[in-house]
């Protein structure tokens, strides 16, 4: 069965984005975007809270008319405008990019997807992981450790009543710092 997995850059001191919701400061060259197109060009579809759909949805549908744009990002517009994406949100009223909007983390609908689904679904976004991980929902952690101290803004792993015990199942060095970390739970088939 397909499984959900927590895709997420954040700084060394835990924050997927600065004050003001600033990720200016995420390392991403050529090498890791060509990884991430080609993990994300794996995926089933895409599962994210409002506000990273609004962030990519400027950009992504037609970054790769721009010609000055390099090939890993033309690349990359393609697979996000084509992937399936499901919007966590209770204030969007629709989207666009083959998107859909679902109101609410609900357990039964999220299992219910992952066995029509074609592939892993990958999560992404701080408010809707915070939901999965509250809820169990979560197999995979893919988690890209920049080499910057943030200082505040949001933590990827909020403070909540669950623990995880995990083994890591792969790591990467990137040439630009960035750190890849993947790991999994411990109990086969078990997301706690």
């Amino acid at each position: 069965m397909p499984k959900i997995v927590l895709m997420m850059n954040i700084s060394l001191d835990g924050f997927v984005e600065g004050p003001g919701h600033d990720i200016s400061w995420h390392c991403v060259d050529a090498e890791i975007h060509q990884h991430f197109n080609g993990t994300i060009r794996q995926f089933g579809a895409l599962l994210t809270g409002r506000r990273t759909y609004e962030l990519m949805a400027r950009y992504w549908p037609t970054a790769d008319m721009d010609p000055n744009v390099s090939a890993v990002t033309a690349e990359f517009a393609g697979i996000w405008r084509h992937i399936p994406k499901v919007v966590y949100s209770r204030t969007l009223l629709g989207a666009d990019w083959n998107a859909t909007v679902v109101r609410d983390v609900v357990p039964e609908e999220v299992r219910a997807l992952k066995e029509r689904a074609h592939g892993d679904l990958g999560l992404g976004g701080a408010g809707v992981a915070a939901e999965f991980l509250r809820l169990g929902l979560v197999d995979e952690y893919r988690i890209y450790v920049h080499p910057v101290l943030v200082g505040h803004g949001t933590r990827l792993f909020p403070q909540a009543d669950f623990t995880a015990s995990l083994r890591l199942a792969e790591s990467r060095s990137f040439g630009n710092g960035v750190e890849f970390l993947h790991y999994v739970p411990n109990a086969v088939g078990a997301a706690w």
